[in-house]
């Protein structure tokens, strides 16, 4: 799966997990410019996310994102 497939999946997930259909995500993008990305969310995220890709995210993985950007490396490095 190469970087644009990896995006677009991602943001389908999070359009659906958020509720929020017009949703456009960035690198930058974080939690707090996201109305609705509450901690609870975030864990929804994680599992559909995992679910998506096919992938385990550990906890200590989850501790090290900052940002959507960190989010779309993780899944690319899990995935490689």
């Amino acid at each position: 799966m190469n970087h644009d497939e990896v995006v677009a999946t991602l943001t389908t997930v999070f359009r659906q997990r958020l509720n929020s259909p017009d949703l456009v995500l960035s690198p930058e993008l974080t939690a707090a410019d996201v109305p609705g990305w509450d901690s609870l969310a975030h864990i929804n995220l994680i599992l559909a996310v995992e679910k998506a890709f096919s992938i385990r995210i550990a906890t200590r993985d989850v501790r090290g994102m900052k940002n959507v950007g960190d989010f779309i490396s993780l899944i690319e490095k899990k995935l490689a």
